[in-house]
């Protein structure tokens, strides 16, 4: 069976010829490698019954709607933050200002979020619980941002093949924390983190 998103808020909105901006991030909670964050517009009435919550569909299938997304968005953008960024901002700062910034920069009425507040932006925001399954608009940004998230990190697999990138993507897994206490510390680590911050300690110990 195939899931599918409700979009009620799209068709809510697009009624009073609203347009929708759809907002969402990938690596949030990867100890390495950026956090992505993309914002989607469609057309009024866009249907897709194939785009749903990145976190619910096969990887073959997101590079395949990845394709399709980028073909019939209105509008699209994506922003790259640095685990520099990430360390300096927060984590959860950083994701709202590159938030922010894609919601200034596209062309939209409404902004929907998957669950993040946005204070300041000047533009109509609705964070919704779960947005990635109620929103199109949201569901198609989670795939934009986790696709090019998930190939930076096969790039970074090739540059330190001992960490195991391609299979963990730099969440925090076991093989993950034995790479880092066997090999250190990389320079796309974010040095906030608890591990990474425990890894550095013990290194200006030794």
């Amino acid at each position: 069976m195939i899931k599918q998103t409700s979009n009620e808020y799209e068709h809510q909105y697009w009624n009073e010829e609203q347009v929708l901006i759809g907002i969402d991030e990938a690596g949030r909670g990867p100890l390495a490698g950026p956090l992505v964050v993309a914002g989607v517009v469609f057309e009024k009435g866009y249907e897709n019954p194939l785009i749903y919550d990145s976190k619910g569909i096969s990887e073959k299938k997101r590079e395949e709607l990845f394709k399709v997304i980028i073909q019939d968005a209105k509008e699209y953008k994506i922003e790259i933050v640095t685990p520099k960024q990430i360390d300096e901002e927060n984590i959860y700062r950083a994701t709202q200002h590159a938030m922010n910034r894609i919601a200034t920069t596209l062309h939209a009425d409404i902004v929907l979020t998957d669950a993040m507040p946005l204070p300041g932006q000047e533009k109509k925001v609705i964070d919704l619980i779960k947005g990635d399954q109620k929103s199109i608009s949201i569901a198609a940004a989670s795939i934009l941002a986790k696709v090019v998230r998930d190939h930076i990190m096969f790039g970074y697999d090739i540059l330190y093949p001992d960490y195991g990138f391609k299979k963990h993507k730099g969440y925090p897994t076991k093989q993950h924390i034995e790479a880092l206490d066997t090999y250190g510390v990389l320079d796309i680590h974010r040095r906030s983190y608890g591990p990474v911050k425990r890894c550095l300690q013990i290194k200006l110990e030794l």
